[in-house]
């Protein structure tokens, strides 16, 4: 969750995962969270890929979004503009209230975006203090740049078989499991003499204050077959905890 303040406003962004056909009890559960934040806000958003083809996917998610939600096209730097328009009449068909082509890198399309998000806002007291922008621990988002350099990586063979979690952090010193449902997965995710695995590592510490100067990152590979189907695994994926 992301906190953006304004002079008269203060936007609570919740990124929920992706609505989808489960078919396993991770799956349920992701659904039941999605499905459950979209009752608590005030405007629903849908965001698109304007580098990717809308699939299938898209438009289930599409089906099941509340009325008057809004279309977010980003990535519109990376994209011609011909591929933007085609992006936009393809999703014109979801027949939302608006639709918003943006860049987060150049700030294309942001001002009329966060425009129409203030003026969607109920009126309320502001829930969090000037200077808060998350209300996720640093654990959290170590772990996300794991999984997101791993995807980068395998997003076709390892999309939904592969989870992250920091399980150590003293001092300079950060631990992060990284869980994969087979053996053959996990030396996919190792890489040849680990090189894999090295890579991540430093795309991840590149990413931290200082370029990640002085901090130790060390990333373990473990199998768990079951892990998508285990309730306490799940647990301890989806209800952050400090790590010890």
């Amino acid at each position: 969750m992301g906190v953006l303040h304004r002079p008269a406003s203060q936007i609570v962004l919740v990124d929920t995962p992706g609505i989808h056909k489960p078919v396993t009890r991770l799956g349920e559960r992701l659904n039941e969270t999605a499905q459950s934040a979209l009752t608590e806000v005030d405007v629903a958003c849908l965001v698109i890929d304007a580098t990717a083809s809308i699939g299938r996917g898209d438009r289930f998610i599409a089906e099941h979004l509340p009325p008057e939600s809004i279309v977010i096209l980003t990535k519109c730097d990376r994209a011609s503009p011909d591929m933007v328009v085609q992006q936009l009449a393809e999703a014109s068909l979801f027949d939302a209230e608006a639709y918003f082509p943006v860049s987060g890198l150049t700030g294309e399309g942001l001002p009329a975006l966060v425009e129409h998000l203030e003026n969607r806002l109920s009126e309320g007291p502001a829930y969090f203090p000037a200077d808060q922008i998350t209300d996720l621990p640093e654990p959290w988002f170590i772990a996300e740049l794991v999984r997101e350099q791993l995807l980068s990586r395998f997003h076709d063979e390892l999309p939904y078989s592969i989870a992250t979690r920091v399980t150590e952090w003293d001092g300079p010193r950060i631990r992060c499991e990284i869980l994969v449902e087979r053996e053959s997965q996990k030396g996919m995710v190792i890489g040849r003499n680990g090189d894999v695995l090295k890579q991540v590592g430093i795309a991840v510490r590149s990413q931290l204050a200082n370029g990640g100067e002085g901090i130790h990152l060390e990333l373990r590979v473990k199998v768990d077959k079951d892990w998508q189907r285990k309730s306490e695994s799940l647990d301890r994926l989806l209800d952050f905890q400090e790590p010890d």
